[in-house]
């Protein structure tokens, strides 16, 4: 992607974390029936080489079987992004050479997929899926909560995908090109707009700013 330098983000706790937060990624290959991306919920693994991702397809989609001969995929996540209004400039009152724009971050993460079908090894991942996302409620669900019987069948009916990361590149499109007058502008115009994108963006305008 398109990457200036002043909208890097390399610091590995941060895109990992934006991953945690926002893990519907889409994962984007190549085959013979050309171009191909499906949204898939990921767990990630910071902690493993230079990290893994782990996600399930159901068996019915042809897709995984092109996956399993592909040399490279990536995987795009996005997270809080919002419109940003001119009008927030103060540097707008004084020659009005200003445009609108859109904030956002991402991460884009490559690897090698490779395709898992053991019962043992999808367990886990739906284990982990399970827990990432169950874990903090007063009452979380459980896998084991359901029959084994059922579990068993739905293994059965799934194939998962390991890709470990030989790649990644983050970008905090954060108004780091604006004056520092101007940056103070969109923070308090996006907090002004409310919303929980909005919210989420001034306040990684606001850390950029304080960095």
């Amino acid at each position: 992607m398109y990457l200036p330098a002043f909208y890097q983000e390399k610091r590995r706790e941060v895109q990992f974390d934006l991953i945690r937060t926002h893990p519907l990624g889409l994962l984007i290959s190549a085959g013979p029936g050309g171009l191909m991306a499906n949204p898939l919920p990921f767990t990630a693994y910071p902690e493993e080489g230079d990290g893994v991702l782990r996600v399930h397809v159901a068996r019915a989609n042809p897709r995984w079987r092109e996956l399993a001969d592909a040399t490279e995929c990536l995987i795009v996540f996005s997270g809080p992004h919002a419109y940003i209004s001119p009008s927030w400039y103060p540097s707008k009152a004084e020659n009005h050479r200003t445009v609108p724009t859109w904030n956002y971050a991402t991460v884009h993460v490559w690897g090698r997929p490779r395709i898992h079908e053991d019962a043992a090894w999808l367990r886990r991942q739906i284990d982990d899926l399970t827990q990432a996302h169950e874990g903090t409620r007063p009452a979380p669900s459980k896998v084991s909560d359901a029959p084994a019987d059922f579990v068993a069948a739905q293994l059965k009916v799934i194939v998962g995908i390991e890709i470990a990361v030989t790649r990644i590149e983050a970008k905090w499109k954060m108004s780091q090109n604006r004056s520092e007058a101007d940056r103070h502008g969109v923070v308090a115009g996006l907090r002004a707009d409310g919303g929980p994108d909005q919210t989420a963006v001034a306040k990684l305008v606001a850390d950029h700013l304080k960095s």
